[in-house]
């Protein structure tokens, strides 16, 4: 089958389209013939590699994938089936799968980072990652909503608590993380606002829900959530920036305000006053994904139109360099997709 084939770190002229053998199912998995599969930061940290992590290489990228199943042998499933499938997987036996905290299992990971993904014609995955796709949605709608919609539903639901009525800010609302958080944040209740670097961004996020909107490129983004708060701060922020926001972010925090980070595409390192975390009462929270229980939950409300994956741009696999070319230059807002 045709693949993108990561080799080694580096710069666009690393993404390889190749020959590579067909995925053979093991017990328990399925496959699946991929129709859609959307970029993430991570595809473009697989490609540049990150400092003190090691990636499996070679490796296939793509960690969000609609498509067909090609074949499977579970009562619940048959080929044809539309299906996304979960960007993470798990043992589903441990005593954190059962509870429900699938990212604290020792042998959990995210395909298109620890094995294979599916920027591919197959993939092969555990049956359980089977999610039946809404017939609402295309294939490349599809392949937008599973690993941002659920980083962020994890991130504002299960480790910030999001209560009604409080304050989020959320950090460049044009990312997949960001435009889905604006949605989460506004069905739970909540008042948003949201950066953007652009005006045109900053009213496509008002778009999506966003009650108000900073374009950080004009004004000093913690002296507008000041204004727009008589002072007070935001109970939440929804922190993905890293090292450039960071330190700001908790400076826009109210008193006994959370920030809760899932990733640093600036930069993983930030300069903290520590002074600011303990007398404002402030608490940092780090999150990865979440559960594949959580998915589940999130796809009702997709399928009820209550969330909606927010797409730039559809591309053929083959323009798969052009993808991660506008993503690093932040021209995108919301998803961008490659079609198989």
């Amino acid at each position: 089958m045709k693949a993108i084939l990561i080799r080694e770190h580096g710069g666009l002229d690393k993404l390889e389209m190749a020959d590579v053998p067909d995925p053979v199912a093991r017990p328990g998995e399925a496959v699946v013939r991929v129709r859609a599969v959307a970029l993430n930061h991570l595809d473009i940290w697989l490609r540049r590699g990150v400092p003190g992590h090691k990636f499996p290489l070679p490796m296939i990228p793509g960690s969000e994938v609609a498509g067909i199943v090609e074949s499977v042998d579970d009562p619940r499933w048959n080929a044809g089936d539309e299906v996304i499938v979960a960007p993470g997987y798990s043992c589903g036996l441990c005593t954190a799968c059962l509870s429900g905290n699938d990212p604290l299992c020792r042998n959990s990971g995210i395909f298109g980072e620890t094995v294979s993904g599916g920027a591919a014609e197959k993939i092969a995955v555990p049956i359980r990652n089977l999610i039946r796709k809404p017939a609402s949605l295309s294939f490349a709608e599809a392949a937008a909503v599973p690993l941002d919609m659920l980083t962020a539903w994890h991130m504002l639901v299960a480790r910030a608590r999001l209560r009604p009525g409080e304050t989020v800010l959320v950090q460049a609302g044009g990312s997949g993380v960001g435009s889905a958080a604006i949605q989460i944040a506004k069905l739970w209740g909540a008042t948003v606002y949201s950066t953007a670097g652009t005006s045109a961004k900053a009213a496509r996020a008002k778009a999506l829900g966003a009650d108000e909107t900073i374009v950080y490129t004009e004004v000093d983004f913690v002296d507008a959530v000041r204004r727009l708060t008589s002072k007070r701060g935001v109970d939440v922020v929804v922190e993905h920036v890293g090292g450039e926001t960071f330190e700001r972010s908790l400076r826009a925090l109210a008193k006994g305000g959370r920030l809760v980070t899932c990733g640093s595409t600036s930069g993983g390192e930030a300069n903290i006053n520590l002074r600011l975390i303990f007398f404002k009462l402030l608490s940092i929270l780090g999150s990865t994904m979440g559960s594949l229980a959580e998915l589940h939950e999130i796809m009702k409300f997709v399928e009820a139109g209550r969330l909606r994956p927010v797409i730039d741009r559809v591309l053929p696999l083959s323009e798969v360099a052009e993808g991660h070319r506008i993503l690093e230059a932040r021209e995108a807002f919301g998803k961008i997709v490659f079609e198989v």
